[in-house]
């Protein structure tokens, strides 16, 4: 494919030093939802205070909100627009990784809504799919960690556990952040592990945009460019976070990754990985990818429908004689092997292999448009396979 549609409105204020500029941006309301986790990271690494003082010089009011977890709920969402409804916020700001950045996003589509049911605007199995009765609220995002791209693009990944759904909501233009920062200096106190998982979520939002049915010219120039800065840089910003240049080019790999998702979309292995975390909600969204990588590229490899593209990601990931497609799964292990966790098991986490038809079904029935972006069909039995394949 040679035709694309591209529209990100969203200014983003890259490199270090760039939460400093926060209070010069025109400011898209006067009271904020600020929105954060319900761990303690913004506050010991003090990013959350100095959040506080730069809305505070932008002249502008906050109410609290620290409860979303590292797989939103939809049942989080919907509180979190009841206190923006009670106190009468007009904007929202994240601060923090993937996970309240998605939340909060969906917050600020959720909170104009007249309705107290999130579902009644997400698509899914069970969501009634109404069309928004008002525009969104503005949003601001200040991303701490490198690894969704959300602060560019325009849907949150939420969980229902009453329905086993974890699904994309939102998805209007109007739900494009209003201004984004992307600091990497409040990303160095990121652990390792987690700094693996982030780093490899936006590594494969880019191989699977790339191997993708609707890849064109300009997905392939924004993926080639994140999969080479993660290949070169993610095993040192795992080693020393405090390696300041590892983590700009990470970070700048993560947010091209979200233009990845706006110029192609990603593939079937994310619409599986949700449903991992569906069933076990304290899986990490990138551990769950990086469990099923190597004998999901290698199905598509043995398919033979893109071959001359996973050359293309070797040499990408650092390969440059790469000429087999195999050549990509092997650097793909080794790069998993350099930043530690290669060794991940489904079974750690209490998956069990006798669920893996059960996944292969909600991932298709939950997130089945992006079985459509895959570069050929598949049928239940072939993506339950890949899962007892993966199975350890």
């Amino acid at each position: 494919m040679s035709n694309y549609n591209f529209f990100c409105p969203t200014r983003v204020l890259f490199g270090q030093g760039s939460l400093n500029e926060f209070h010069k941006q025109p400011m898209p309301g006067k009271k904020a939802l600020l929105v954060i986790s319900n761990g303690q990271s913004t506050i010991k690494n003090g990013s959350l205070e100095r959040v506080k003082k730069e809305l505070a010089a932008a002249n502008c009011e906050y109410v609290l909100f620290n409860e979303v977890a590292a797989n939103p709920l939809k049942s989080t969402v919907e509180k979190g627009a009841q206190v923006a409804r009670q106190e009468n916020c007009d904007f929202v700001v994240a601060l923090g990784g993937g996970s309240v950045m998605d939340a909060a996003k969906v917050m600020a589509m959720f909170i104009p809504q007249p309705s107290d049911d999130l579902w009644d605007y997400a698509g899914g199995k069970t969501g009634k799919l109404k069309p928004l009765d008002k525009e969104p609220l503005p949003w601001i995002a200040i991303t701490t960690s490198a690894g969704t791209g959300s602060e560019v693009d325009t849907a949150g990944v939420i969980t229902n556990p009453d329905t086993n759904e974890k699904i994309g909501v939102g998805g209007p233009d109007s739900l494009f952040a209003k201004f984004t920062i992307v600091d990497p200096e409040l990303m160095k106190t990121v652990p390792p592990k987690f700094t693996a998982y982030q780093g490899f979520d936006a590594l494969f939002h880019s191989l699977e945009g790339y191997i993708s049915c609707v890849h064109n010219p300009m997905s392939d120039l924004v993926q080639r460019t994140a999969i080479e800065n993660i290949g070169k840089y993610l095993p040192r910003a795992v080693k020393d976070g405090n390696d300041m240049e590892a983590r700009e080019a990470v970070a700048f790999a993560n947010t091209l990754s979200g233009y990845s998702m706006i110029t192609s979309a990603c593939t079937s292995e994310h619409s599986m990985e949700h449903a991992m975390s569906a069933y076990h909600p304290e899986l990490p969204h990138g551990a769950g990818l990086i469990m099923i990588a190597k004998e999901y590229f290698t199905f598509w490899i043995n398919k033979h429908v893109c071959d001359d593209r996973f050359i293309d990601m070797a040499r990408f990931l650092g390969k440059q004689e790469a000429n087999d497609p195999m050549d990509f799964i092997d650097v793909l292990v080794k790069l998993e092997e350099d930043c530690g966790v290669s060794e991940l098991k489904m079974s750690d986490y209490g998956i069990k292999e006798d669920e893996c038809m059960t996944m292969a079904v909600n991932a298709r029935e939950t997130m089945g448009g992006l079985f459509m972006a895959d570069p050929a069909k598949t049928t239940h039995e072939e993506i339950a396979e890949i899962y007892r394949r993966a199975y350890k």
